[in-house]
């Protein structure tokens, strides 16, 4: 996955709906991330939206593909979108993805963590920790917003 930055470069993008999921520890202290097969960064788990899926369901599917772990979607922390910078594929080359994603706090209901196709690593971290860690560029806003704990949801 590559970013690519520019005034209103999403104009000649494709809409594409996604979602993450923020899964905390039991203490609520520590933050499950997955490092990225394809780019080498840490990220929540989450991905794209499939058609006839609504999104609190691509999001518990996605957080099963990529970790093991089957939950229950609790809370919308907010939806992210920017006219401003897409997305590209290395399986998809030259085409341009305006992200549309929800990041969702999820609980674990059950499964067992585990390494995917996708990722390479997993772990959970401190907010101190994930500050030095290589995310993907745009999930550190999507964390903090977690960490800030709101009852609404952001608009970003």
């Amino acid at each position: 996955m590559q970013i690519i930055k520019g005034s209103r470069i999403g104009k000649d993008a494709t809409l594409m709906p996604g979602c993450a999921g923020v899964i905390f520890d039991e203490k609520r202290e520590k933050i499950l991330l997955t490092r990225r097969s394809d780019n080498g960064k840490w990220c929540l788990p989450g991905g794209r939206m499939e058609p006839g899926e609504s999104a609190a369901e691509a999001c518990q599917r996605e957080v099963l593909e990529e970790t093991g772990l089957r939950v229950e979607v609790t809370k919308l922390i907010g939806l992210y979108t920017s006219p401003d910078w897409v997305v590209t594929y290395a399986n998809t080359p030259g085409k341009l993805l305006q992200l549309v994603a929800m990041c969702f706090e999820a609980k674990i209901i059950s499964g067992e963590l585990g390494l995917s196709n996708e990722t390479t690593e997993y772990g959970w971290y401190t907010p101190a920790q994930i500050e030095s860690m290589d995310l993907v560029e745009h999930h550190p806003q999507r964390i903090a917003d977690a960490l800030a704990n709101q009852p609404a949801a952001f608009i970003r």
